[in-house]
């Protein structure tokens, strides 16, 4: 039986000049600006009343730009840590956990917080006339969309890295509404944008968008509001890794609308995000007060890439420096960038499997680290509020309980192929007579 669903109203705004408009459907961009900024919904709603867990992740639909609720989804789920906070010695360390936990209520079956962006993208779009979605990815976005998409016949062409093929698994099929097509071995995922840009200039394929998509950052900022509706109030600092750092800008959002609220504080959670060394970029920008992402020869950052265990932390043109990006987000809420190398990362992976009780994922396992190195370098008290945000888990015990299948590429292309190329592959992958724009 369906459950009663009703969009919250929403306007657009630029961030930049606060001018606001309407939501043409697919709106990723100011309309009319020539300075580059990112776009936020806003919403009628300005008290968030959240529905119960049979919704899923559109138990927050009151802060979700929306018009439809698709089955099948999961909330992130928020608790107190006993056993991690006993052995860094904090009284108040919350764990939001976006992963495969049944006990705790959580069952992402892609075990990734991925799958909240894709519902919310899910819930935006409008399918119509065959138009195919177009999403790039370092692994785990590309299989929550790969299932959201399949589970709801929505046309999807997915772009990722072909040594990040890994991360293409499942517990059932996907549909061939879906197809999936590579980069060659030593790509990364720039690379993978890259040949999605390509696909986004043939008619009949839309960009998904990133961190352009309100949908996206929105759905990611659920994980914020399961922390701060469940502790009752706004935490004092919020752990994460990042890749591109949408995640950190929708938790920032999310945090200025839960002030607007009135009922959980007006502190802004320092954002602590953190990074796997070698490839630091964000970091570096950090550190040196810089707005832009520093220069960095291709050739160098795939290597720095290749040496991560946190592949879905390799963006190399993350939304950093754009109005309304991750620098600005951190200028204004305060915080810090961090580094964990793979071996920090490890043990904190083991820490919290053995302290918590399940497995998380590299990234997941960089966050950790950064929070241990933290408490013992003195950055947070032990009465501090934190939040960890576990951004996929349980992979290893989903596995042990399902049979996996890999998704194979439907086309490997070359790091840097022609659009006649794309053209051609595309065209007969989705049985489109003419895509090329003319």
């Amino acid at each position: 039986m369906s459950k009663e669903f009703k969009a919250t109203p929403y306007i657009l705004e630029c961030v930049r000049t606060g001018k606001q408009f309407e939501d043409a459907g697919w709106t990723l961009e100011t309309p009319c600006e020539k300075e580059p900024s990112l776009i936020r919904a806003i919403y009628n709603k300005k008290q968030i009343e959240v529905k119960d867990a049979s919704y899923g992740v559109f138990r927050f639909a009151d802060w979700l730009p929306v018009h439809k609720m698709m089955e099948g989804s999961s909330a992130p789920v928020t608790y107190k840590s006993e056993g991690l906070a006993k052995h860094l010695g904090l009284s108040d360390l919350h764990i939001t956990f976006s992963g495969y936990w049944p006990e705790k209520g959580a069952n992402f079956v892609t075990c990734s917080f991925k799958e909240t962006e894709a519902y919310a993208v899910g819930g935006r779009l409008e399918t119509k006339d065959g138009t195919v979605l177009v999403v790039a990815s370092a692994g785990n976005t590309a299989r929550a969309f790969a299932r959201v998409c399949s589970d709801n016949n929505i046309p999807l062409l997915l772009c990722v890295p072909e040594d990040n093929l890994s991360a293409l698994w499942f517990d059932k099929p996907v549909k061939d509404n879906v197809k999936l097509v590579v980069t060659r071995s030593g790509s990364d995922y720039f690379d993978a944008i890259h040949l999605s840009n390509l696909a986004c200039e043939l008619n009949g394929f839309i960009a998904e968008g990133g961190a352009k998509n309100v949908a996206r950052r929105d759905g990611m900022g659920t994980t914020t509001l399961s922390a701060v509706t469940t502790i009752g109030k706004i935490p004092d600092f919020y752990f994460q890794a990042v890749g591109s750092g949408t995640g950190a800008i929708a938790a920032w959002e999310a945090n200025v609308r839960l002030i607007e609220d009135g009922r959980y504080g007006e502190n802004m959670m320092k954002l602590m995000v953190s990074q796997n060394t070698p490839f630091v970029p964000i970091h570096d920008a950090w550190k040196a007060k810089s707005r832009d992402i520093l220069p960095m020869d291709d050739d160098i950052a795939r290597k720095q890439v290749e040496a991560i265990d946190a592949k879905v932390l390799s963006n190399r043109k993350p939304p950093y420096g754009v109005c309304g990006g991750l620098y600005d987000a951190m200028s204004e809420a305060g915080g810090d960038v961090l580094c964990a190398n793979n071996e920090e990362a490890l043990e904190a992976g083991r820490i919290f499997k053995e302290l918590e009780g399940n497995d998380i994922h590299p990234a997941a396992a960089v966050a950790t680290a950064t929070l241990i190195n933290a408490v013992r370098d003195g950055l947070v008290d032990k009465d501090d509020c934190i939040v960890l945000n576990v951004t996929g888990g349980g992979e290893e015990r989903f596995k042990s309980e399902k049979e996996i299948k890999y998704m194979k590429p439907h086309h490997v292309f070359n790091i840097n192929p022609s659009l006649l190329e794309v053209e051609e592959v595309l065209s007969e992958l989705f049985n489109k007579k003419k895509v090329l724009v003319e």
